[in-house]
């Protein structure tokens, strides 16, 4: 009952293989799909409408908390009440301490601004 050693690695080769192959066909589907859709005129995450507090919760959460406590960047809740809207546009734009600038693209910051200002 000797039996060869080398078959299921073959076995396995031959399964990568062809998982290879499929998926580089599906990815082809998929990137010509998305080469439609962007023909189409259809909305794209660059074109979509800027949501402030999607970006926050993507971009500013990991140091300012989740719901805006601090963390290893200050509290934001009532940060209308302490920075005048010029002052949290000039953090958003120059930065501040550990807060590195131009996080929030030059076109967003006075939707981002107002959008903190209101934070209670």
């Amino acid at each position: 009952m000797n039996r060869n050693p080398l078959i299921p690695f073959f076995i396995i080769m031959a399964f990568g293989i062809v998982l290879t192959f499929v998926l580089s066909f599906k990815g082809l589907g998929d990137a010509k799909e998305m080469a439609k859709e962007k023909k189409g005129g259809e909305k794209t995450e660059q074109t979509a409408e800027f949501n402030p507090e999607q970006f926050y919760q993507q971009t500013c959460s990991g140091c300012h908390g989740q719901n805006y406590e601090g963390g290893v960047g200050p509290a934001l809740k009532g940060v209308g009440e302490r920075l005048l809207a010029d002052q949290i546009k000039d953090v958003l734009q120059n930065g501040r301490g550990n807060m590195p600038p131009g996080l929030v693209p030059a076109d967003n910051i006075d939707a981002m601004t107002k959008w903190l200002a209101g934070l209670k």
